[in-house]
């Protein structure tokens, strides 16, 4: 493979196998990718005691350009108890093979998403002891919100650069956000002055 590979094992015994395993599978990944610059694996058996479910955790973490990071786990206590290592790392890396696979669809805009779930604003600021913020819309407009106005319980995930979308309502002191609903399961986003203003680039994060 052309990039980067870092392999990570921890109370897992390294071994020819898993390491040419892991090998193979990150080539792949290289293959189907066109902007990989970094895929760090890391293979671990944690120490607490499980009643069910695989004892390993396998972590599969691939950097694109720019410099933005997308993360694949497959934990502790998922599956059967009995899944070999080489399985859990089979799975993780379907997983992470299917992730790049939507990633690049949303590139060539094959996936279509509903307007709930598009960007449409990013908080500029938020004041987490005072249940309030405000956002930056792509219009280049300072909006404020209130505590009360995020979605499913989400204020407490929000923070400068997250991407939103939100209706919006005149209030006491002019126009304010409701409805904000952080988009994709991340709510990670960044705001870029382009020419005309306000460009908004949700992350990779799903």
């Amino acid at each position: 493979m052309n990039i980067p590979l870092e392999i990570t094992f921890r109370n897992v015994e390294k071994t020819e196998y898993l390491e040419n395993l892991i090998r193979e599978k990150a080539d792949k990944l290289d293959q189907r990718a066109e902007k990989l610059s970094r895929v760090r694996v890391k293979v671990e058996k944690p120490n607490e005691f499980l009643e069910s479910g695989n004892p390993y955790r396998v972590v599969i973490e691939m950097r694109m350009p720019p410099e933005r990071d997308m993360i694949v786990r497959r934990e502790v206590g998922e599956g059967d108890m009995h899944d070999a290592v080489d399985v859990v790392i089979r799975d993780a890396f379907e997983a992470a093979l299917r992730r790049l696979e939507k990633a690049a669809r949303k590139v060539r805009g094959d996936v279509k998403t509903h307007p709930e779930q598009q960007t449409t604003a990013v908080v500029m600021r938020v004041f987490k002891d005072q249940g309030y913020g405000f956002l930056r819309t792509v219009d280049n407009r300072e909006i404020f919100f209130h505590e009360n106005a995020v979605l499913n319980g989400d204020f407490d995930r929000l923070e400068a650069g997250t991407g939103v979308h939100f209706a919006e309502e005149m209030g006491e002191n002019g126009p304010q956000a409701t409805s904000v609903r952080i988009t994709g399961k991340s709510g990670a986003g960044s705001l870029r002055a382009g020419p005309w203003g306000v460009e908004i680039h949700p992350g990779y994060e799903e």
